[in-house]
């Protein structure tokens, strides 16, 4: 007689028992889990998030002091949009890098590139890899600091052409660049 589908009630619930058993059962041709990119991308995106926000701050803090000197009759006291933008603006800036670092996923497949992102709209791009035209490996200031870079994947067509990848390691970058250059130089053959 086969195992009943509902556990009875009177025994415990072995949670852990059941996940070990169902990964053992897991179809060995199923792909790879997608990958996460480096923890230290939190840090970059929270650095050039809190950059953005000072700079919007004192554009705003500029205008608030010019509505000073300029308009007798003051809806806002003074100071107030440059506290509140910049109180919005810091929050935003720790919480949504930690977030988005939450959805960013990759994979390099056989034949394909597979990202997944999006906090809002969930995006998953598959990149055939016989479509790659050319790739970089780049790094700006920031994350150079972090030993970060970003792989940017060039494709043949004119919408999307580009795949970016960022927060992986410099060294996690080249390699991918090399391994995804090496099939491009078979798939040629």
């Amino acid at each position: 007689m086969s195992e009943p589908i509902f556990p009875n009630p009177s025994e415990p619930l072995d949670l852990n028992a059941q996940l070990q058993s169902s990964a053992d059962e897991a179809d060995p041709t199923s792909p790879p889990a997608l990958l996460p990119l480096s923890p230290a991308i939190k840090k970059v995106w929270t650095i050039k998030s809190a950059l953005a926000v000072a700079v919007i701050t004192l554009g705003v803090g500029v205008f608030d002091l010019a509505r000073f000197f300029t308009t007798s009759s003051r809806t806002l006291p003074i100071g107030l949009p440059t506290i509140g933008i910049l109180t919005v603006g810091s929050v935003l800036a720790y919480f949504v890098p930690r977030l988005r670092y939450r959805v960013w996923r990759y994979r390099l497949g056989h034949e394909e590139l597979v990202i997944q992102r999006g906090l809002i709209n969930r995006i998953h791009t598959v990149v055939p890899l016989r479509r790659i035209q050319h790739l970089d490996v780049s790094q700006d200031i920031v994350e150079r600091e972090f030993e970060l870079g970003k792989l940017i994947v060039h494709t043949a067509g004119t919408r999307s052409s580009d795949v970016v990848l960022p927060g992986l390691d410099v060294i996690e970058a080249n390699r991918l660049r090399d391994l995804m250059k090496d099939y491009i130089l078979e798939d040629a053959v």
